[in-house]
């Protein structure tokens, strides 16, 4: 069993930053694609950026691009997500996931096999 574990949200005036941390337990991460998601009220959930744990590849979301990075710790088996210029509309409740396997669907929610339970990120105008 995997465990993901995502801290770090809050509130947040438009123009600042964040970090996002997600602390992974259980088995073994080497090779795991890692993710980065968000929910707003009424809306589905998005993607928002992937990096693999050992390749060090990353993807991002346009609407976060150049905003947002993401990035990972293997020997405290963490991945960030370091949110900059944060606007009202990066409001949602963020979650980590992971999966096992190389995906190249990395924008599906469905990809992914393991989720946290989400840390809750408010940004005001």
């Amino acid at each position: 069993q995997v465990q993901l574990v995502e801290s770090g949200g809050g509130l947040v005036q438009a123009g600042g930053s964040l970090r996002l941390s997600c602390a992974a337990s259980g088995r073994t991460f080497s090779g795991y694609v890692m993710g980065w998601f968000r929910q707003a009220p009424g809306k589905e959930r998005e993607f928002v950026a992937t990096v693999t744990w050992s390749g060090g590849q990353t993807n991002y979301a346009d609407s976060v691009k150049g905003r947002f990075t993401i990035s990972r710790d293997n020997a405290k088996r963490t991945v960030y997500l370091q949110m900059n210029s944060l606007k009202p509309e990066d409001t949602a409740v963020y979650y980590c996931a992971a999966t096992p396997y190389k995906i190249t669907s990395y924008r599906l929610v469905s990809a992914y096999d393991y989720w946290g339970q989400g840390t809750q990120v408010t940004v005001s105008s």
